[in-house]
C-alpha cells in the first residue's frame, strides 16, 4: 500500500504541464451518475496496460489465475523484457504491479481466442474489437495495445462500475481477486485508491500505431466509508515524453484526487 503525500510531485507537475490534452471523469460507483468531466471524454483511445484489469478478470473467472501468487511463470528469453522488472518469474501480484506486458498474453494465450473475444463482448469493453494489427492475425497477444481495442474515458467509467458494483459475467472469486492483486493507494483525506496505468499511442487510419503521439491512462476507484468514486484520467501528447505517460498521468491523478474528492 502507498501513501500519497500533501505535497506536489515532480512527476505529477511535469505531466500535468506536457500533457496537450486531458480528459478527467468521476462518477458515483453506485449510480453511476456522472459527478465530474473535464476535457473531451468520449473519444476511444486502446486501454494499453488499463485492460490488466480485464484481463485478471478473465482469468480468474477461466480458473488460469489461482490467487495472489499462484500461478508464478518463468520468463523466457524473447518474451517483451524492455523493462527491468520484466525480466524475471512473475505471479499475479507482481503482474499488475510491474505491469508485465508478457504475463498479460501468457493468460490470453492460455484462454484461446474465442473465450477471450466472448469476454471482452460480454464485457461490453469499448468497441470490443480483438483482430489485432490489421493482417497480422495477433489479436490475442497485442490487441489492447496500441491496435484495434479502443475504449473512451466514458466507457472505461460504465467498466469499472461493473466491476466495484460486481455486475460482470464472471464468478465472486475473480472479482475478489482482482481488486486483491490492485495497487492501492492512501490519500491523505482519508480515501483509498485502487488503480491501473496505462501507456499507449495513438492509431494512424493505417491502424499503424502513431510514435510521435503517445498518451497515459489511470483509472480506477476511490473508496472512503461506504462510497465509492470511479475515475479515469486520459492524457494525451504531441511528442515522445522522457517519463512513460501512465506513470505521470498516475501521479497527477493522486495529486489531484483529494481536492477533487472533498469537492463532491
Amino acid at each position: 500500500m502507498l501513501v500519497v503525500g500533501a505535497g506536489a510531485s515532480l512527476a505529477s507537475i511535469a505531466g500535468a504541464a506536457a500533457a496537450d490534452k486531458v480528459c478527467t471523469v468521476l462518477a458515483d460507483a453506485a449510480t453511476g451518475a456522472v459527478l465530474k468531466q473535464e476535457g473531451e471524454c468520449d473519444r476511444r483511445v486502446p486501454p494499453a496496460s488499463t485492460f490488466k484489469v480485464t484481463i485478471a478478470l478473465m482469468g480468474y473467472d477461466a480458473g488460469f489465475l489461482k490467487d495472489e501468487h499462484d500461478p508464478k511463470l518463468p520468463f523466457k528469453e524473447g518474451y517483451p523484457d524492455w523493462i527491468e522488472s520484466w525480466r524475471t518469474d512473475t505471479d499475479p501480484a507482481a503482474w499488475m504491479e510491474n505491469s508485465v506486458v508478457w504475463y498479460s498474453q501468457q493468460v490470453t494465450q492460455a484462454l484461446g481466442k474465442e473465450k477471450f473475444a466472448g469476454y471482452v463482448e460480454a464485457f461490453d469493453y469499448g468497441n470490443a474489437d480483438v483482430s489485432g494489427d490489421k493482417g497480422k492475425d495477433n489479436g490475442l497477444t497485442r490487441s489492447w495495445l496500441s491496435s484495434s481495442l479502443r475504449i473512451s474515458p466514458l466507457e472505461q467509467l460504465d467498466f469499472l462500475t461493473k466491476v466495484v458494483g460486481r455486475k460482470l459475467p464472471v464468478s465472486t472469486h475473480a472479482h475478489e481477486m482482482t481488486e486483491a492483486i490492485m495497487t492501492e493507494h492512501d490519500l491523505p483525506n482519508g480515501w483509498t485508491v485502487r488503480g491501473k496505468t496505462g501507456a499507449g499511442f495513438s492509431v494512424n487510419a493505417d491502424g499503424t500505431p502513431n510514435r510521435e503521439h503517445p498518451f497515459g491512462w489511470f483509472v480506477g476507484w476511490a473508496s472512503k466509508g461506504d462510497r465509492t468514486i470511479v475515475f479515469a484520467r486520459l492524457s494525451e501528447f504531441s511528442a515522445r515524453q522522457k517519463m512513460r505517460p501512465g506513470l505521470g498521468t498516475r501521479d497527477s491523478v493522486l495529486e489531484q484526487l483529494p481536492a477533487m474528492l472533498d469537492a463532491l
